[in-house]
């Protein structure tokens, strides 16, 4: 079949493939996690500062598929590689616009970013295929990170810990829980970029199922993750500062189950925020082998924890 199967206009500047201005959904306004309302409903949003709820990261990723798919064919939708740092928020109403460099010769990675109309960057990082793939902008970044000295969400939480392993699936028109109040059908009739893969009636397909694309990959890989029983202390609101999405053996497909496990691979701090780092690996539930994984800093604002400050100051205060 010929691997053109976005519609998505792309330019080729000579040195970066560029996509078209796009303004994606906000889906998350009626997002809940711990029982409270998340970053992406305006008025917990507003109330820490930002101009109003946030469109989560990993929609970004849609805007980059057209442009992987250009570079690489069909290997982006069975070893693609996106790693992102997420720089500055966007919000409902914003136009976006991706960009990826072109590889230099005999390279299997290209830098990424994306940007608003005003210039302000929302993401970067890199994307990349196959597992000989040089270190992803995440790999670089994690010499980079300082760790959490004085910890207070987080003064529980231990590098090492590993969740217990779930079942996850993601059906067309499964609601996808009060993280992801929305089903597979439903952003599909909104997605960014649209692809013929992710049909899920009739549709050239090579491998015949429902592709789930790698956006959505982020909500399966967190649909359980509620029942994770870390020892984060709250309530607290956070947000995704870093994210990676790397496939094994993929596609991922709509429809079949896929075991999952979290293991708390670092924990970091900035002025605003405790973060931590949770690699996720994806089992096929036939083979039981690995088939992707996902690294995601979920970076918890400090001042969203009510006592923070004087539980700090007991804790800390010499």
């Amino acid at each position: 079949m010929s691997w053109k199967t976005f519609e998505t206009p792309v330019t080729d500047t000579g040195d970066a493939l560029v996509g078209p201005w796009r303004t994606p959904r906000q889906m998350l306004a009626a997002q809940e996690y711990d029982a409270h309302a998340s970053i992406h409903d305006d008025a917990t949003a507003q109330g820490l500062g930002f101009q109003g709820g946030t469109i989560e990261g990993p929609t970004h990723f849609s805007q980059f598929a057209p442009l992987c798919e250009r570079l690489w064919g069909k290997a982006w939708f069975e070893a693609g590689c996106i790693s992102a740092h997420y720089r500055n928020p966007s919000f409902a109403g914003e136009e976006v616009q991706a960009i990826a460099t072109k590889p230099a010769q005999g390279q299997n990675q290209v830098s990424i970013r994306m940007v608003k109309r005003d210039g302000t960057e929302v993401l970067r990082g890199s994307a990349a295929v196959g597992l000989d793939a040089p270190p992803s902008a995440l790999d670089r970044r994690w010499a980079e990170l300082k760790p959490l000295s004085d910890p207070v969400v987080l003064r529980d939480v231990k590098v090492g810990m590993t969740t217990k392993r779930q079942t996850v699936r993601m059906d067309p028109d499964q609601t996808m829980g009060a993280l992801y109040p929305f089903s597979l059908r439903q952003k599909l009739a909104v997605i960014t970029e649209f692809s013929s893969l992710y049909a899920m009636e009739g549709g050239e397909n090579p491998w015949a199922r429902a592709v789930i694309p790698m956006e959505m990959l982020s909500v399966l890989f967190q649909y359980r993750s509620h029942e994770d029983r870390l020892p984060i202390r709250g309530p607290a609101v956070g947000l995704f500062a870093d994210q990676e999405i790397r496939l094994l053996d993929g596609p991922l497909f709509a429809g079949e189950s896929y075991e999952i496990e979290r293991t708390v691979v670092a924990i970091t701090a900035s002025r605003r925020t405790e973060s931590i780092w949770l690699r996720t690996t994806v089992f096929s539930a036939r083979s039981g082998a690995p088939i992707a994984r996902m690294l995601l800093n979920s970076a918890i604002i400090k001042a969203s924890y009510a006592p923070y400050f004087k539980e700090h100051a007991e804790l800390y205060q010499s």
